[in-house]
């Protein structure tokens, strides 16, 4: 008989609430939102009740928001975008950032753009202190994820805002990780773009957002094809999808307990793990988002580690760069070495997660360490002790 599965990769995705399935399963009904018959006012009468849900979770007006395919989209749309009429200027981000940043920063670097790469402290969080230092008078835009998809690290952004009302710089946040999490608010934080993602907060893949603080940015679209989305997003828009997110939105308040309930299941899960030898912890609980921990197993493959726990689904980063070529650079910039970075485990928890799974998950984890390390030479087993 096959043990339980135990899902523990909620920063990769979420499963999807049942009652948003529900929502996305009438919304297959309804007629293109572009058409302006009846049934097309009606679709684009919900599409726009959503995007006012959507907008208001984050302190913003409704017109302010673009749909996009999901976060992803949304960084590439701010980045690329609000950028896209401008002279090479400066931009300042971190190496921590994901991909979806990382990428198109690296293309406008190639385009002529001076970059500040820079570097977290040992608990992952970005000063805002080094983000203000950094500022230069051609800086064109800073952008800091909110919450690190990897270590949970959660950077000061109403600092980093506050510091930047008095400079031209345009202030992009990757939001994707903390929505279901922490407050946001736009215009107290001093947030000028924002990317959110939808299957990050129980609601489905496929669909995210872009924010835009009013008279904070002008855009130029990467794609051309249609006048959707105030000609920023071409394309018939997806009224499933839209709905979902929405949903899932307004879900978050029957279940605000989550933060504080997840955040002691974390902890008592790290209770459980941290008596492994050699093992550490990647950022603290005072600086994380209480769904993620991340953990190194010294003299341990971590892939290794990860195969030897079938039942256990969890991960050794970032579901965008977990093809086992590379170990994580997001552990690598808070200075753990090569080896330690491919020993590392994430394990994020979500709103179902129970106390009986977290202990398991702890037991199963320790005896397979243990076990993995019997099979090594005796000075590799010292040398993880």
């Amino acid at each position: 008989m096959s043990r339980p599965r135990i899902y523990l990769d909620h920063a990769a995705t979420t499963p999807i609430d049942p009652a948003v399935a529900e929502v996305m399963r009438d919304a297959l009904e309804l007629a293109n939102p572009a058409s302006t018959h009846a049934a097309g006012r009606e679709a684009a009468e919900q599409v726009e009740r959503a995007r006012a849900a959507v907008a208001a979770r984050v302190g913003a007006s409704a017109d302010s928001l673009i749909w996009t395919s999901g976060a992803t989209e949304a960084d590439n749309l701010a980045i690329l975008g609000a950028l896209a009429h401008r002279p090479p200027g400066h931009v300042v981000t971190a190496r921590t950032e994901h991909k979806a940043v990382l990428d198109p920063v690296r293309q406008l670097e190639r385009a002529g753009w001076r970059v500040s790469w820079l570097k977290p402290g040992d608990d992952g969080v970005i000063a805002a202190a080094d983000v203000l230092n950094a500022l230069r008078d051609d800086t064109q835009l800073v952008s800091i994820m909110h919450v690190n998809n990897e270590t949970g690290a959660i950077q000061d952004i109403e600092a980093i805002g506050r510091g930047l009302a008095g400079h031209p710089a345009l202030f992009h946040v990757d939001a994707a990780q903390s929505l279901a999490w922490l407050p946001i608010d736009v215009d107290a934080m001093g947030i000028d773009l924002l990317a959110l993602s939808a299957h990050k907060c129980h609601g489905p893949a496929g669909i995210g957002a872009l924010v835009l603080r009013r008279g904070s940015a002008r855009i130029r679209p990467l794609m051309h094809g249609g006048g959707q989305e105030q000609g920023l997003r071409p394309g018939t828009l997806a009224p499933h999808q839209i709905l979902g997110f929405a949903e899932a939105v307004r879900r978050l308040d029957s279940f605000a307990d989550a933060p504080a309930r997840v955040g002691r299941l974390r902890e008592r899960l790290w209770t459980g793990l941290a008596a492994i030898p050699g093992v550490i912890r990647n950022a603290s609980a005072a600086v994380t988002a209480p769904h993620i921990l991340n953990m190194t197993v010294r003299g341990v493959n971590g892939e290794s580690l990860l195969f030897s726990l079938p039942e256990l689904m969890i991960s050794q980063g970032s579901a965008c760069t977990s093809d086992g070529q590379e170990s994580s650079y997001v552990l690598r910039a808070l200075g753990r070495s090569d080896a330690e970075a491919r020993a590392s485990l994430r394990l994020s928890l979500g709103r179902g997660t129970t106390d009986d799974e977290v202990d398991l998950a702890a037991a199963r984890i320790t005896a397979t360490v243990e076990r993995l390390r019997a099979l090594q030479p005796d000075h590799l087993q010292r040398e993880a002790a």
